[in-house]
């Protein structure tokens, strides 16, 4: 009854702001209006979060790893992409809005959900254990496509300002593509088992021959059916914050990050959840996985709609964010490189996050 009811006044929401939205959203100029349109807003995508939590356990009890978290992430990171697509083909000029997506999002789920995560899981359990071999081959295929499309581009002497040329952008569009086709092959096939620890797997086995194919249909539907709503809400919801940023004179960054945690909020409840049960194999294929898919399928995506659209896209970034971002691979390399995790660790990444928050304002 409660999943209906979630249901029923998420979609409500979202036809509501299709069928009122442009005049509520023209008209933002009374703080207290805003204000309820935000709070409704924001209500609303946090209790759609928990329904995608519910089936994403569901699922991933039932499918086991790491297929279960598989699902969540590619579900989320998918429309996520087709977020940005939209606002892309909308004929706004938005040179940056990939790149900044894509950093927000590392910063916040590698350090701000693994550093919030190892905190929890080292203060509740002391030491937690996770399969050496899933993390390490999550971080071979992240090292690469961020350095390829985050950093890269600021070197080459082709085109200036963090672009790439036509054949650059075919190129590394092509080769994130297979890079992240191959790890798909390897995660879901050739070696599953990297991504699962010893209970998960004897788990799986027991549990392979009890699968119904038609309760996994429905809870993938309920899954979609409660991620939906979110991604619709946000873009609305990024409005209103546009808009408060600009009447309070924040950094315009600062939006992009509230979406990219809002849209992934999913997948950090269910995380850290998983953490808090000790499961942190689950954990780590949910943050780590979200990495490497929101790299993998932003970068061909945006690439293809400037070639095609004619429009500029920005994919360097800047100075600062370079160094975070080689300070966050190289911790993560660090944090994964042995069998458990301390509080330590997380302390460390949390860090990280915070300083990335402090240049959001002060860059």
């Amino acid at each position: 009854m409660t999943g209906a009811l979630r249901l029923a006044v998420a979609w409500a929401t979202v036809l509501a702001f299709a069928w009122f939205g442009k005049g509520w959203l023209g008209d933002l100029a009374q703080p207290w209006f805003a204000g309820g349109l935000f709070a409704w807003l924001l209500a609303v995508i946090v209790w759609s979060a928990f329904g995608v939590v519910h089936e994403a356990e569901d699922l991933a009890h039932r499918l086991g790893e790491p297929l279960g978290t598989l699902v969540l992430t590619l579900s989320i990171v998918i429309i996520e992409v087709a977020l940005i697509s939209a606002v892309m083909l909308s004929a706004k000029e938005a040179p940056t809005l990939g790149r900044d997506t894509m950093f927000a999002v590392l910063m916040i789920v590698l350090n701000g959900v693994v550093g919030l995560g190892l905190l929890m899981g080292g203060l509740r359990h002391h030491q937690q254990s996770y399969n050496l071999q899933g993390a390490s081959a999550f971080l071979s295929v992240i090292i690469p496509l961020t350095t390829i499309a985050l950093i890269i581009p600021n070197f080459t002497s082709s085109t200036a300002d963090g672009t790439l040329t036509t054949l650059q952008a075919v190129a590394f569009s092509v080769f994130t593509l297979a890079l992240y086709g191959v790890f798909l092959l390897i995660q879901t096939s050739r070696h599953s088992d990297f991504f699962q620890d010893a209970e998960e797997a004897a788990e799986a086995k027991a549990a392979a021959g009890a699968r119904s194919a038609g309760a996994i249909g429905k809870h993938v539907v309920l899954l979609l059916a409660n991620v939906v709503p979110i991604v619709l809400l946000a873009k609305s919801l990024a409005v209103i914050l546009d808009h408060g940023i600009a009447a309070l004179g924040a950094p315009s960054a600062l939006g992009g990050v509230l979406i990219a945690a809002i849209v992934f909020t999913p997948e950090a409840i269910s995380a850290l959840r998983a953490i808090a049960r000790n499961e942190l194999q689950r954990a780590i294929n949910l943050c780590l996985g979200a990495a490497t898919s929101t790299v993998g399928l932003t970068v061909p995506a945006i690439l293809t709609i400037g070639l095609l659209t004619g429009q500029t896209v920005v994919l360097g970034l800047k100075p600062t964010e370079m160094t975070l971002l080689a300070v966050t691979l190289i911790l993560s390399t660090q944090t994964f490189s042995g069998l458990r995790t301390t509080v330590l660790e997380g302390a460390v990444h949390l860090v990280v996050f915070f300083v990335y928050l402090v240049l959001i304002f002060s860059p």
